[in-house]
């Protein structure tokens, strides 16, 4: 059976501690070194060769952002996942290294009662992680997470997967796009975001998995990034075309008629597909809301969130879009619709806002 070599890197004794714990304690993942800062970090990569590394924000000498975008210019490709603090600054920081080529991030435990339950929370946010990103034989399966974020089983390293498209649908107005995305999506909704040549014509509504705090986040940044006016849905607001609407952390987000407009919902329903906000939730509000009159979009991710709704938007006429293998950071999501049959396009990143684009003005839009 295969092991995933993780270094841990943070300036925190308490913290490498806590993290080497709580990886150590999983079947398949063994910690072989740590470090106190970025710079050593990547004395320690270069002598390891780890298959992953936790990589903390803030630290001396060299801090996170710093150290990914050096390994990231040596050449170094193995996920690393930030641990970050869910505060205004650690979810800006979060982003950046985001940005600057880490993979995905966790936050660190908060209001927990004891050393052994912070250990669980960690374990429980990590391990899925390290299995989804490092696919190793023998170690495939994972565990729905009590943090409310998706977990998926991981892939077994495999030739990449074929699929099956189905036909185009018949040229039709779309009222809406939806859009969702977890592991990797952010650096995907940049891409795609500021890919649009134009305001979009209909409104877009997305959701990311993310906790709150970091969704607000996300949507300042977006909002800088091309012709789209971009926020976090507040729930009440009248859709507009133009207008890209962000899923806040922890709320289901919904459209729904308000008379002949249409309209956002948050809601506080149970996680689905241990999620909130949960893309299959969005999809289907849509689909309630405008038939198929619709594009529904599902980028790089953990897990299935987005497949059973993707069912509901082909039958219902809708069009679906989902990206490749290739530029995923994890082919969970898209893969799970394309897999299914219910993708009626596969596309690198670089192709998903033109393949938008050329879905709205085929049918024309009728927001």
């Amino acid at each position: 059976m295969g092991v995933i070599r993780v270094l841990v890197v943070d300036d925190s004794v308490v913290v490498r501690r806590l993290v080497s714990d709580a990886l150590s304690q999983a079947p398949g993942v063994e910690v072989v070194g740590v470090a106190a800062n970025g710079r050593l970090a990547q004395a320690k990569v270069a002598q390891l060769r780890p298959d992953a590394v936790t990589m903390d924000v803030e630290m001396p000498e060299m801090n996170g952002i710093e150290a990914v975008r050096a390994l990231r210019a040596a050449g170094h490709k193995m996920p690393i996942i930030m641990f970050s603090t869910l505060t205004e600054r650690g979810a800006a920081a979060t982003l950046d290294a985001l940005a600057a080529g880490a993979t995905d991030y966790v936050a660190k435990p908060s209001n927990v009662g004891s050393v052994q339950e912070s250990i669980a929370r960690v374990a429980d946010e990590l391990v899925p992680r390290l299995r989804s990103l490092v696919p190793v034989p023998g170690l495939a399966g994972g565990v729905p997470s009590t943090a409310g974020r998706p977990v998926a089983a991981a892939p077994v390293a495999a030739p990449r997967r074929a699929v099956t498209l189905r036909p185009a649908p018949q040229p039709h107005a779309s009222r809406l796009v939806v859009v969702g995305s977890s592991t990797g999506g952010p650096e995907a909704l940049s891409r795609v975001l500021s890919g649009l040549t134009a305001p979009p014509s209909v409104p877009v509504l997305v959701v990311q998995h993310m906790p709150p705090v970091f969704t607000r986040q996300l949507a300042t940044r977006l909002d800088r990034l091309g012709p789209a006016t971009v926020v976090e849905a507040a729930g009440g607001e009248i859709l507009q075309r133009g207008h890209v609407y962000i899923a806040p952390g922890d709320r289901h987000l919904e459209v729904r008629r308000a008379g002949p407009r249409l309209e956002t919902v948050l809601t506080d329903g149970p996680p689905v597909n241990y999620c909130r906000p949960a893309v299959d939730v969005l999809f289907r509000s849509a689909v309630r809301a405008v038939g198929g009159d619709l594009v529904a979009v599902v980028l790089t991710g953990m897990g299935s969130d987005g497949r059973t709704a993707c069912s509901e938007v082909v039958d219902a006429g809708g069009t679906v879009i989902v990206q490749d293998e290739p530029t995923s950071v994890v082919w969970g999501m898209p893969g799970a619709v394309a897999g299914a049959g219910f993708a009626h396009q596969v596309l690198p990143i670089t192709e998903v806002a033109p393949a938008v684009e050329r879905a709205l003005q085929t049918g024309g839009a009728a927001a």
